[in-house]
């Protein structure tokens, strides 16, 4: 089977390798999203899809729009593929290069479709409380995920687990199902998806990053691990983002694991205003009021700093019960 992979980030790098490392499968060549610049220096950097195609030496594209570059599009139907696969590429496909491949697009989405449609699912599947998601393959059509689902896989969605944590199990089984669908191609009956089933996963904005201390406890912790590691709030004046926390309380959807069910630790007998500091649990971090509930949080990052503990950061910053964090203004 001879196949033209599609992949930008990390998440499309184990499906690029599993297919490398497969004889029944030959890989074409790969196309990714142009470089960009990033950090202080500007420097020009690979995604990570780029990385690997150039260290296996594979024939490479980049355009701006994959659709309205003809070069591109010409190499492209020369190559005269059985199939494009397509992980997180980026960039929708027209139905020109929809029509190259033989047998068709096939793409791997990180959620059980028809379910979170779109380009952060894994972000929105932690933000809404899910308890488990999966990973989809299904026939490209025109549409923004819209196509017949192939083969689908399942995973939980532990109390702690975040976006990156997530992606990275994700990541891995959707490598797997993408083999499992390759080779089981001639057996497979496409199911269409059920339209009334339909959720949506848009791009994140940076309003969705900013905590509302009103907000219960389990749904703050939700946001800041589904949107990890960006999450903000303002202490002393400052930015600080909240990267890790754990929810304290009754009422939790499931079981804390240790050490985090055994902390030594007792509400307030009264309810403070939403977003106070109201205890400081020594060796883990500041536990804020919330609009119901508690947050105990585990890892934060000030302005300008590293990253730090929640214990280094009560410490560093010298917080204590009775300190508040607010909403940026």
């Amino acid at each position: 089977m001879k196949i033209v992979f599609f992949g930008t980030p990390d998440f499309a790098v184990p499906s690029l390798d599993r297919l490398l490392e497969r004889s029944d499968f030959e890989v074409l060549g790969v196309v990714t999203q142009p470089d960009k610049r990033r950090g202080r220096g500007s420097a020009l950097s690979f995604s990570p899809v780029k990385e690997r195609a150039v260290a296996q030496g594979l024939p490479l594209w980049q355009p701006e729009r994959l659709k309205k570059d003809p070069e591109t599009l010409e190499q492209l139907a020369a190559l005269q593929a059985d199939i494009f696969a397509v992980v997180a590429y980026g960039q929708l496909l027209s139905p020109e290069l929809l029509a190259m491949p033989r047998l068709g697009c096939v793409n791997v989405h990180g959620s059980l479709l028809p379910r979170y449609r779109g380009a952060a699912p894994i972000q929105w599947s932690l933000y809404h409380g899910d308890r488990e998601t999966g990973i989809t393959t299904m026939l490209m059509d025109v549409g923004m995920d819209t196509g017949a689902m192939l083969l689908k896989a399942t995973t939980p969605i532990d109390l702690l687990d975040n976006a990156q944590t997530l992606s990275d199990r994700l990541s891995q089984q959707g490598a797997d199902l993408l083999v499992e669908t390759l080779l089981r191609w001639s057996e497979l009956t496409p199911e269409p998806q059920d339209p009334t089933q339909t959720t949506y996963a848009p791009l994140l904005t940076k309003d969705n990053y900013i905590l509302s201390w009103e907000r219960s406890a389990c749904d703050l912790h939700n946001q800041i691990r589904g949107f990890y590691p960006q999450c903000q709030t303002q202490f002393q004046d400052k930015l600080l983002k909240v990267t890790t926390s754990i929810p304290l309380g009754v009422g939790l959807p499931q079981p804390l694991p240790e050490p985090w069910i055994s902390l030594n630790w007792s509400p307030p007998e009264e309810k403070a205003l939403p977003g106070t500091v109201v205890a400081v649990i020594k060796a883990h971090g500041p536990v804020i009021q919330t609009g119901d509930g508690y947050l105990l949080l585990t890892q934060v990052q000030p302005a300008g700093k590293r990253s730090l503990s929640g214990w280094d950061f009560v410490n560093g910053s010298r917080v204590t019960v009775g300190d508040r964090l607010g909403l940026l203004g």
